[in-house]
């Protein structure tokens, strides 16, 4: 199913079920997104039957309807949430852990903003949206880094493979040779888990820094994943907790990065600035953050958010030349 038509079809469910009302194919045409591009009505018509049947056919349970005490109305259409959920499902451990990694291969907390913006439009085109119940359907981000299908293919079939990885800056680039025990996603970034046969070690890699091709090593099954292993503590006890608000300690220039300085305490004058303080909940946007003030703001402590900050820098440097 191409791109557009399977983003249509989720608009056009999360459109269904966030109404009490039956909305008419017209109705649709002017809320969802991608009706707008059919060029005439006929056009129209036949892309909405298609998505019709495309969303029976996968059980999605499309109801036909017209709006009480509304006489001569044109048929409309709804989805059920009473039909549309499911119910309790009972799951073995090993089963809802496979489960979980499946729910964490699509979010994304940024386009799940995407969601309360559709709600919105419908609210704004006077569509009867349910606001009590969440909405059954979110936008999903896609793993787009291309090492991406064969580190999960590897894993599957249990076979080591090896690629050049490239350390932050100034750590240049590697060859590693890995055996994959599982691809994560922790806090919008996917990260390979493995033994590196290097470094004879538990390794967490990142799936963006991975340079060119991913190459298989072996036969399939020359590996078995440790029993017990827990792939999202590996990944937690090299990353800061997205939860905890850690104080930093920063040098700012004398009457500069005013925008940092509202959120910021001073708590010492030092060569020409100011040392400040500020607590950050989220260290990973907030290095993106404060490494656009350059050079008028150095992060002193902690070291992780210093590093990190030096890193973007550096990138941005390298993509400059």
């Amino acid at each position: 199913m191409a791109i557009a038509r399977a983003e249509r079809l989720v608009n056009l469910v999360l459109c269904l079920l966030s109404t009490r009302q039956y909305l008419t194919a017209e109705r649709i045409r002017a809320i969802v997104p991608g009706y707008h591009e059919a060029p005439t009505d006929e056009a129209f018509f036949r892309m909405f039957e298609r998505d019709k049947s495309e969303l029976r056919d996968l059980g999605v349970p499309l109801e036909t309807g017209r709006q009480s005490n509304a006489e001569g109305a044109e048929d409309g259409y709804r989805i059920a949430r009473r039909d549309y959920e499911l119910g309790d499902i009972d799951l073995e451990p090993d089963e809802a852990a496979a489960v979980a990694l499946a729910a964490r291969l699509w979010d994304s907390p940024q386009l799940t903003g995407a969601v309360h913006g559709a709600l919105i439009k419908l609210r704004a085109a006077g569509v009867d949206v349910d606001q009590d119940t969440p909405a059954a359907v979110e936008p999903k981000v896609r793993a787009n880094e291309p090492a991406f299908p064969p580190l999960l293919q590897a894993v599957q079939a249990g076979q080591v493979v090896s690629f050049d990885y490239r350390k932050p800056p100034p750590g240049g680039q590697k060859e590693r040779t890995v055996e994959p025990w599982g691809v994560v996603a922790w806090r919008g970034k996917w990260y390979l888990v493995g033994w590196d046969r290097e470094r004879n070690d538990t390794r967490c890699f990142r799936l963006s820094r991975v340079v060119g091709a991913v190459r298989t090593v072996g036969k399939p099954g020359a590996f078995t994943v440790p029993e017990g292993t827990d792939l999202m503590s590996l990944i937690a006890r090299t990353q800061a907790d997205p939860h905890h608000t850690a104080p930093a300690k920063i040098w700012v220039a004398k009457g500069r990065a005013q925008g940092l300085r509202r959120h910021a305490k001073v708590v010492e004058e030092r060569d020409g600035g100011d040392v400040v303080e500020i607590d950050l909940k989220f260290p990973d946007s907030a290095a993106k953050w404060l490494a656009g003030f350059g050079p008028d703001v150095v992060v002193l402590e902690p070291e992780v958010l210093a590093k990190s900050v030096r890193d973007r820098l550096q990138g941005a440097l390298e993509g400059a030349r």
